[in-house]
C-alpha cells in the first residue's frame, strides 16, 4: 500500500474528469493506490482519467462484478497526452483488484481432475497438465472420471477453467511436439487459447533431446529404450523444443519450458524466452542417491557384479542408449562418476538434491527476462517438500521469492498442511467440547 507520512493516496484523489463512455469501468480502478511522488507528478500533468483496451476486454470476458478487476492482473498506469490510462497486465501474483497474493512464492497443482482441483483452487496461481495427467490419470481412469462424465480434453479444459477462474494460469502440453507440421501445432495451441482465453493459457513445450519424429515410436514399444544416447542427437533434434518454444512465443503464446533436470539446461532454455522454466526434483535425486550407493559399493568391494548392476541401472534410466549391455567397466564407472560430480552442487551446500533449483534461480537473477518464473516440480516422499520449504527462506534467494512457483499433486501438497500434533490437539479440543455439550 502506497503512503506518504501515513496518508494513503489513490487514483480517486487526483479528482480527474472521467472519459464519459468509460464511467462504469473507471469505477473499477479508482481505488488504485499510487505513491506520493507519482501522485505529485500526475496532479500536475493530467486532467482526464480513462481505462485501457485490455481492461475492457478482460472484465467483459470474465464477467467481472461491477467495481472490481479480476484476479490474475495487476493495474498499470500510462499517460496519453493529458489523460491517465489505467489498464491491466497479466500477473498471477495478484488477487482481485490488483491486491498481492499472501506470499511472494506461488503455488501450483499438477492435475487435470476438476474434482481434485476444486478444493485447492483458491490457493494456487497455476495448474500444469501434460498428456499423462490428462489421459492416464483422469480421462481414462474410471475412478477419477466418475461415470465417464468427461469425454475429451476440450471438456476437461473447459471445466478446469470454470473451477479455477481468471487468476490462475493453465499450462497445458501439446499432444505431439514432434509433429513436423507447425501449422497443426499452432492450431492445437489456438484451440487451448480459445477454451482458456489468451490470458490464462500457457503452452508446455518439452526439451526434446535426441527424440524426433522418426524415432519417438521406439519409446512406445519393446523395451522403450532409444537407440541414441541422450546427449548424442543431432543439433536440430536437440534444439527442436527450443525452436518450437520460440516460435510459439513469436505467435503470442506464453510458454512453460519443461523437462529440465540439470542446471546446465537453464541458460539455453532462457534463449527461447519462456514464461516459465522448470527444476524437476524427485527422480533426479533418487537416481543420484542410487548411483552414489553403487559407486560406494564397488569402491568397497571391487566386485564385478556391482558394475553389472550399475550398468543395468544406467541403461534403464537412459544414461546409456539401447544396445549398451556390453559397454565396458571403465566407461560405466566414468559415466557414473560424471553424474556424481556434476550433481555435487556448490561446496558447503546441503545434499538435498536442490542444486539445480539454486542454480536456476541464480541464472534467472542474471537474465533479461524479469517476468520469467521458475517452477519447482516433481516431488514425493517425506523430504522433498520440507527441503524446498527451507530453501524458500534461504537469505540468498530472498530477492527471488516472487519468481518461484511450487507445483505438485494436490494431495502431496495437502499432506504438508498438517502434523501429528494437529490430531492430538483436535482430540483434546473435541473431548472438551463434547463435555461442554
Amino acid at each position: 500500500m502506497s503512503t506518504h507520512t501515513g496518508v494513503v493516496l489513490t487514483v480517486r484523489d487526483l479528482g480527474l474528469a472521467n472519459q464519459t463512455d468509460q464511467v462504469d469501468d473507471i469505477h473499477r480502478v479508482l481505488d488504485t493506490t499510487i505513491d506520493y511522488d507519482t501522485f505529485d507528478l500526475l496532479s500536475r500533468r493530467v486532467k482526464n482519467l480513462g481505462v485501457g483496451d485490455e481492461l475492457q476486454k478482460v472484465v467483459s470476458y470474465f464477467k467481472t462484478p461491477a467495481g472490481e478487476t479480476p484476479a490474475g492482473f495487476r493495474r498499470a498506469l500510462r499517460l496519453s497526452g493529458e489523460t491517465l490510462i489505467v489498464d491491466l497486465e497479466r500477473d498471477i501474483s495478484r488477487d482481485k483488484n490488483g491486491v498481492k497474493r499472501p506470499t511472494k512464492v506461488l503455488y501450483s497443482a499438477d492435475s487435470a481432475n476438476p474434482y481434485e482441483v476444486e478444493p485447492i483452487a483458491p490457493f494456487i496461481a497455476n495448474l500444469t497438465c501434460n498428456p499423462g495427467i490428462i489421459y492416464d490419470l483422469f480421462l481414462n481412469n474410471p475412478k477419477a472420471n466418475v461415470g465417464n462424465k468427461f469425454k475429451d480434453r476440450d471438456e476437461v479444459m473447459t471445466a478446469l477453467g470454470d473451477v479455477l477462474g481468471p487468476g490462475c494460469d493453465i499450462s497445458v502440453e501439446l499432444n505431439n511436439p514432434f509433429n513436423p507440421d507447425f501449422d497443426a501445432i499452432l492450431e492445437e495451441a489456438e484451440r487451448f487459447r480459445e477454451i482458456l482465453s489468451p490470458w490464462r493459457v500457457v503452452i508446455k513445450v518439452p526439451h526434446t533431446g535426441p527424440v524426433n519424429a522418426d524415432n519417438y515410436r521406439q519409446l512406445l514399444s519393446g523395451s522403450g529404450q532409444l537407440d541414441v544416447a541422450y546427449d548424442k542427437g543431432s543439433t536440430a533434434d536437440m534444439l527442436r523444443g527450443h525452436r518450437l518454444a520460440l516460435k510459439l512465443h513469436e505467435h503470442g503464446f506464453r510458454v512453460n519450458f519443461t523437462l529440465m533436470f540439470e542446471p546446465y539446461q537453464a541458460q539455453m532454455a532462457l534463449q527461447a524466452r519462456p514464461a516459465f522454466i522448470n527444476s524437476f526434483i524427485r527422480h533426479r535425486k533418487m537416481q543420484s542417491e542410487r548411483i552414489t550407493k553403487l559407486l560406494a559399493a564397488y569402491e568397497g568391494s571391487g566386485e564385478a557384479h556391482v558394475v553389472d548392476e550399475l550398468r543395468s541401472y544406467l541403461i534403464a534410466n537412459d544414461y546409456f542408449p539401447a544396445g549398451s549391455e556390453d559397454i565396458g567397466e571403465k566407461e560405466v564407472l566414468a559415466k557414473a562418476n560424471d553424474v556424481q560430480r556434476h550433481r555435487g552442487g556448490r561446496k558447503g551446500e546441503p545434499a538435498d538434491g536442490l542444486d539445480n533449483v539454486r542454480h536456476n534461480l541464480r541464472a534467472l537473477r542474471q537474465a533479461n527476462l524479469p517476468d520469467t518464473r521458475l517452477i519447482i516440480c516433481s516431488m514425493e516422499g517425506p523430504d522433498n517438500y520440507p527441503e524446498i520449504d527451507r530453501l524458500l527462506v534461504e537469505p540468498e534467494f530472498a530477492d527471488m521469492a516472487d519468481r518461484i512457483v511450487v507445483t505438485t499433486e494436490p494431495q502431496y501438497l495437502a499432506r504438508f498442511t498438517s502434523t501429528n500434533q494437529v490430531v492430538s490437539y483436535q482430540r483434546r479440543f473435541m473431548k472438551a467440547a463434547e463435555g461442554a455439550s
